[in-house]
Parts: structure tokens; C-alpha cells; sequence
């Protein structure tokens, strides 16, 4: 499971994932090719498809094929700071929120956002919390 959290700043992510009851670490964050960000929650092989097509010309037709049909989402912080959800399709959503949170740990990662905790902070309240969430956290800054 996940919780990845954007600040205005910081993008932070927990490194638990989860299969059939296992718990592992890994790594949910990434630069992209373009200088931008990026976290991912849901299927890990979803994500490493969506951070190929991310670090691509991004061409909607070349998107990844199996996004309809599983649950992996994108947070991309453009070099410039937009920030953008992408899911099942080539078209994300604009976030225009200060503060944003993605995955199982979110509810508890805004909550300390919105009381003024960083998104290390709050995903380490969310790994505290949430039995789904921990082994690490991970951040990166835009340059």
C-alpha cells in the first residue's frame, strides 16, 4: 500500500508495498527525464510502465495499454510546479491544491498537512497510523 504526499515542495512517499499478505520495500518516487517528479501508488509494474511512457514524449497513443484496467496512479510535478493525477488514460487531472495526498495513508497525510506538518511529517503520521504504510520514506524537491 502507499501514501505519497505533496507539500507545494516536497514530494514524500512511505516504501512499503504489499502482495498476498507479503510486505517488501521499494521505491515510489522518481525523478523524471525532464527534471520533474513523480509518485506512484497502486500495481508496481503499472508504475514502472507509466514512469517509461513519463520519461517519453508522452504520446497518448503510446500509452501504456494495461492502465485502463488496473489501479496505478501518477503525481507528476512538472518542472515549472503543475502538478498533474494521471489513471486510466493519457489525460490527467490539474491539481491545484497547495496540498495533495495519494493512497491508503492520504486521510491521515492531509489531516497533518492541513494542521502544517510537511509531507515528510505526514507521511510519517500516515506510517504511524496506518498498518499499510511504512518501511521508509523517500522525498525529492523540484531542482
Amino acid at each position: 500500500m502507499t501514501c505519497i504526499a505533496w507539500d507545494g515542495k516536497t514530494l514524500a512517499a512511505d516504501k512499503m508495498s504489499c502482495s498476498v499478505g507479503y510486505g517488501y520495500t521499494v521505491t515510489k518516487i522518481y525523478r523524471l527525464a525532464n527534471g520533474g517528479i513523480v509518485g506512484f501508488s497502486g500495481d508496481g509494474d503499472g508504475a514502472m510502465a507509466l514512469l517509461a511512457w513519463l520519461n517519453s514524449p508522452r504520446d497518448a497513443a503510446a500509452y501504456p495499454l494495461g492502465q485502463k484496467d488496473n489501479d496505478t496512479s501518477a503525481l507528476v510535478i512538472e518542472p515549472g510546479g503543475a502538478v498533474w493525477s494521471y489513471g486510466k488514460t493519457a489525460y490527467p487531472q490539474r491539481i491545484e491544491c497547495q496540498r495533495y495526498a495519494m493512497g491508503h495513508g492520504r486521510d491521515f497525510a492531509l489531516a497533518a498537512m492541513h494542521l502544517g506538518k510537511s509531507a515528510r511529517e505526514a507521511v510519517e503520521v500516515a506510517c504511524a497510523l496506518d498498518v499499510f504504510c511504512g518501511n521508509g520514506i523517500d522525498t525529492l524537491e523540484l531542482p
